[in-house]
């Protein structure tokens, strides 16, 4: 846990957070350092935190990064092919400007959870 910092991905309670703040504090007479983390849910927004001692072991996640191509606009979901290996899928439409048809967008994605991060260009 030494090696974390601001703007790092950590699991709590079994969600991948971005990491807000991170401090510790210096070990007492009997005791360890302890470091107090602050996150925010990647994919909810919910505000997170844990307080551990700096020598104890925490879940990174592998959150993807992804690139896209925006093939329709159906109400209120968006359908996106990968750039990658070219599959479609559909998630909710974000409230992100320069989605239009064609757009080349950036999302990311973990065990099968898709957030459109910005679009690219159009």
């Amino acid at each position: 846990m030494r090696t974390l910092k601001v703007g790092y991905a950590v699991m709590i309670d079994g969600e991948p957070c971005k990491i807000v703040s991170y401090t510790t504090s210096k070990p007492g007479k009997h005791g360890a350092a302890k470091a107090r983390v602050e996150a925010m849910g990647v994919f909810g927004g919910q505000r997170r935190g844990f307080i551990l001692p700096v020598d104890a072991k925490i879940e990174i996640p592998v959150v993807e990064r992804k690139t896209g191509q925006l093939l329709a606009t159906m109400g209120d979901a968006i359908q996106i092919m990968d750039l990658g290996d070219y599959s479609t899928f559909e998630v909710p439409r974000p409230d992100i400007s320069g989605l239009t048809q064609g757009a080349e967008i950036e999302y990311l994605e973990f065990e099968g959870r898709r957030l459109i991060e910005r679009a690219k260009s159009a």
